[in-house]
C-alpha cells in the first residue's frame, strides 16, 4: 500500500513526504540531479565544492549563524555529493521543521559563495586527506579503470589542479544551471504533514526572483563500456589494496535484486564467501568485501582485498574462484535463503529509521526509480532464482571482464597475480 504523498510545486519542484505519527522527529533532504557525472573535465569537483559552499552563507544567514540554528534545534545538517546527485540534509525535532525548511531552502537556492578561498583550502586537505587512504582512494581507481574516460571514472572530490583555480564566475554559472526547480525533489519522512510541508516550502521559495519552470536536466547516457583496464598507483604501503571490477547494471534493471544477492553472498556479510574464505580460514586479510553500484544508465560490481605481499596472489585466487564457483551454478539453496533473509532484515530494520526512509523517497524520485512499497522490494527478493544469481556472475564477473586497480609498492607483483585469474588483462599490463 502507497502511504507517501508526492506533490508538484507551481514553480518546478517536485515534494514527496511519509508520515510517521509514532515518531517525533522529521528528516528532510533536498535532492538535485547533479553529481560529477555532470562535469565537464575542466570542472571536476565543482559539484562537491558547491556541497560545501551551500554552508558557507545565505543573504539572511551567515555561516556561523547557520551552524548556530541548526546547533540549538537540537539537530543535525549536512550534505553528500555522489555521481549522479547532491544531497542536503537534515534530521530535527518535529515542532523545528518551519526552522529548517526556511534556512536550508536558503543554502539550496541562494548562496552568497562567500568564504571562498578558506574553503578551497579545506577541500584542498580533504583531497590531500583522501590521496593517504589507499583503501578508500582504490575505489577511484577502479572506477577509473572501468570506465575509462567517462565522467563516471573520475573521482567524485575532485582533482586538486581543478579545485585551486576554478574561479567565483565557473561556480556560480554551474550552480546556476543545475540548481534549477526541475532538477530538485525535496523528500521527508517522520511526523510531517504534506500540506504543512508544501506551505513551508512555497513560502521559502517565495523569496527567490521569479524564473520560469524548468524541467529537469538531461544527461548523456553511457553507450558503451571501454575494455577492462588496469590502474596501479605506486605507494610504499604495508599492504596491496586491490580491486577487482566490471560494469554492472543500472538502477531501473530488474536484476537488481539478483544482483543485490550475489553480493550478500559473494562479500556482502560475515557469512559470505569471501570473508570467510579469505579473512576466517585462512588468514590472508582484514578487510575483503565484494560491492555494487548503481546508475540511471549503467553500474558496478566487484570485490576488494587489502593483504600483504606474501599472501596477495592467492587472495586474489581464492576471489577468482568462488567467483567462478557461483558463476557455474553452485549455488546451494540454504545459501541462497541466507542472503535473502539477510536483505530483507537489513532492509526492515533499515526502514525504522527517519532518515532512511526520507533518503528511499528522495532518491527514487531523483533517479526517475520505481518507487515499491516494502512489501513488494521484499516480494520480489523472495522471487529471485538461484539460476538468476549465478546466471550474473558468470556475465558480469568472467575474467575477460574484470578491471583491476591497485595501490601498492610493485605493480609486477599484481600483474604475476593476476596473470593466474584474468590472463588477457595482465598481458595487457
Amino acid at each position: 500500500m502507497q502511504n507517501w504523498v508526492l506533490s508538484e510545486l507551481d514553480s518546478g519542484e517536485r515534494v514527496i513526504s511519509e508520515r510517521l505519527d509514532h515518531v517525533r522527529s522529521a528528516a528532510v533532504g533536498y535532492w538535485i540531479g547533479a553529481g560529477s557525472r555532470d562535469e565537464e573535465d575542466r570542472e571536476a569537483g565543482v559539484t562537491h565544492f558547491i556541497e560545501h559552499l551551500l554552508f558557507k552563507g545565505t543573504a539572511r544567514h551567515s555561516a556561523l549563524e547557520i551552524a548556530e540554528i541548526f546547533d540549538g534545534l537540537g539537530g543535525e545538517l549536512n550534505a553528500a555529493t555522489s555521481r549522479e546527485h547532491t544531497l542536503v540534509y537534515a534530521r530535527i525535532p518535529d515542532h523545528h521543521l518551519a526552522t529548517a525548511v526556511d534556512v536550508m531552502s536558503d543554502m539550496v537556492f541562494a548562496p552568497t559563495f562567500a568564504e571562498l578561498d578558506a574553503e578551497r583550502e579545506v577541500v584542498l586537505e580533504e583531497i590531500a586527506m583522501y590521496e593517504d587512504a589507499p583503501q578508500d582512494l582504490v575505489h577511484d581507481l577502479i572506477s577509473e579503470a572501468v570506465f575509462g574516460e567517462h565522467s563516471l571514472g573520475r573521482p567524485v572530490i575532485g582533482t586538486a589542479e581543478v579545485i585551486s583555480s576554478i574561479g567565483a564566475d565557473a561556480i556560480a554559472r554551474y550552480h546556476a544551471a543545475k540548481y534549477i526547480p526541475g532538477n530538485i525533489v525535496v523528500s521527508a519522512a517522520g511526523n510531517v504533514d504534506h500540506e504543512e510541508l508544501l506551505a513551508l516550502l512555497e513560502s521559502a521559495l517565495g523569496r527567490r526572483a521569479a524564473e520560469e519552470p524548468r524541467g529537469p536536466t538531461v544527461r548523456a547516457p553511457l553507450v558503451e563500456a571501454p575494455p577492462p583496464r588496469l590502474r596501479f598507483q605506486r605507494k610504499d604501503t604495508e599492504q596491496y589494496h586491490v580491486c577487482l571490477g566490471a560494469p554492472g547494471i543500472s538502477r531501473s534493471d530488474r536484476r537488481r535484486f539478483a544482483v543485490s544477492l550475489l553480493d550478500a553472498i559473494l562479500g556482502g556479510s560475515a557469512s559470505s564467501r569471501l570473508f570467510q574464505e579469505i579473512r576466517e580460514k585462512r588468514g590472508l586479510a582484514y578487510a575483503v568485501y565484494s560491492f555494487v553500484s548503481q546508475y540511471t544508465d549503467t553500474g558496478q560490481i566487484g570485490v576488494y582485498v587489502g593483504t600483504r605481499e606474501d599472501n596477495l596472489a592467492e587472495a586474489l585466487r581464492i576471489a577468482a574462484d568462488q567467483i567462478a564457483d557461483i558463476a557455474s551454478g553452485n549455488l546451494p539453496k540454504r545459501e541462497l535463503i541466507r542472503a535473502k533473509e539477510n536483505l530483507k532484515g537489513r532492509i526492515l530494520i533499515s526502514m525504522e529509521s527517519t532518515s532512511t526512509r526520507m533518503n528511499r523517497l528522495g532518491k527514487s524520485l531523483i533517479s526517475d526509480s520505481e518507487l515499491l512499497s516494502i512489501d513488494r522490494i521484499v516480494a520480489e527478493i523472495d522471487a529471485v532464482e538461484a539460476e538468476s544469481v549465478c546466471a550474473l556472475a558468470a556475465t558480469l564477473l568472467a575474467p575477460d571482464k574484470l578491471s583491476a586497480a591497485c595501490i601498492g609498492p610493485d605493480e609486477a607483483r599484481l600483474v604475476a597475480a593476476l596473470d593466474k585469474i584474468a590472463p588477457s588483462l595482465a598481458r595487457a599490463a
